[in-house]
């Protein structure tokens, strides 16, 4: 079987590389909208799967992966900051209290598709306005939902406690991944 992940994240390649799967990236372009029906909770999987059903036909041989990340506090979505100001806000938002992280992914063959859901809780410290603004200049998280990234500075400095999986707060929660793929005839490391 041929894997495609369908991402550019620097981290989802490195995860999927490090728990041996060879792959080609492919990208998918479609508008990533939650309708104001979807819960919270259930919005990175409705999204990774609306991204597989984006991509085209697969042929027998092909399995698609695509992931989605969520973070959320006090059940408000936390998407990628549009700009400085916009990542402030959600850091502040963030510091010192206990926050979400929802990983959804989607695994896709041309006869069956797999959408799981994996749920993360990250406790920061108390996070100062001078933290905030070194860590937006220096590591620029726009690409990041939420505005941080877990193995980052601000992660290494300001994470009290995680419950639940690391990988899944880096956005793939690599347990899930690789038991599916097992599960998958012939798509083994």
């Amino acid at each position: 079987m041929k894997l495609l992940l369908a991402s550019q994240s620097p981290r989802r390649k490195e995860l999927l590389a490090s728990l041996g799967f060879e792959f080609e990236v492919v990208k998918i372009d479609c508008e990533e909208i939650v309708p104001e029906h979807i819960k919270v909770g259930e919005s990175a999987a409705y999204l990774s799967e609306l991204k597989a059903n984006t991509f085209r036909s697969l042929e027998k041989n092909e399995v698609l992966l695509t992931a989605d990340t969520v973070v959320a506090i006090d059940d408000q979505f936390l998407g990628k900051p549009q700009n400085e100001e916009e990542a402030g806000q959600m850091l502040k938002l963030l510091s010192g209290k206990t926050h979400q992280v929802y990983t959804g992914i989607t695994i896709k063959t041309s006869d069956k598709t797999i959408t799981k859901t994996d749920v993360a809780d990250v406790e920061f410290d108390e996070i100062t306005d001078g933290e905030t603004d070194y860590y937006i200049r220096n590591y620029k998280p726009f690409d990041k939902a939420g505005s941080y990234g877990i193995q980052e500075w601000l992660g290494m400095a300001k994470i009290k406690k995680i419950t639940g999986s690391y990988y899944t707060i880096m956005g793939l929660p690599t347990h899930l991944v690789y038991k599916i793929l097992r599960e998958i005839e012939q798509v083994s490391p």
